[in-house]
């Protein structure tokens, strides 16, 4: 029997023997290995009785290495992203409701206010500082802007029913 009927019939031992450990695929690409390095390493093994013990140790040495690189990378006892449910990005429909509600209150409450403390809110939410809005509004005492955004907030809180919330 020359070299290439006993790596033929080696493939087939390799294969069954692989594929009781790992998946079909991965046990293809084992084998396919395990020749490789038979073929490269060892072309002076000839024969059988030599040449299987040694197949064999070569597969555990891969299927080793396989292993540890499976659990370097995180993939040994990793998920399917398919399996996984997907992650609802809004909130569930009472939540947006109250959330809605809230606005809507909150927009009714400004609507009401006077025209100075709508333009104090406007511009604190565009992020302009106290002392930036002393300027625009033309005051001299920044003190001034303090009182008045406090009895702004109380007035919008009554407006609201004495609750943020």
């Amino acid at each position: 029997m020359d070299r290439d009927q006993i790596l033929a019939s080696l493939r087939k031992r390799i294969l069954a023997f692989a594929t009781l450990r790992v998946s079909r695929a991965q046990a293809e690409d084992l084998t396919q290995e395990v020749l490789v390095v038979l073929h490269e390493k060892y072309p002076n093994v000839e024969e059988l009785t030599e040449l299987v013990p040694l197949a064999f140790q070569v597969l555990r040495f891969k299927m080793l290495d396989a292993h540890r690189k499976s659990l370097r990378r995180g993939e040994y006892n990793q998920e399917s992203v398919d399996d996984l449910p997907l992650a609802d990005p809004g909130d569930d429909p009472a939540t947006q409701l109250d959330q809605k509600q809230r606005v809507d209150r909150l927009l009714a409450a400004m609507a009401q206010l006077g025209e100075r403390c709508r333009e104090l809110f406007k511009w604190k939410l565009e992020g302009k500082r106290f002392p930036e809005i002393q300027k625009i509004m033309g005051q001299n005492s920044i003190n001034t802007i303090y009182t008045w955004d406090l009895r702004c907030r109380k007035q919008l809180l009554s407006l609201l029913g004495g609750s943020w919330e």
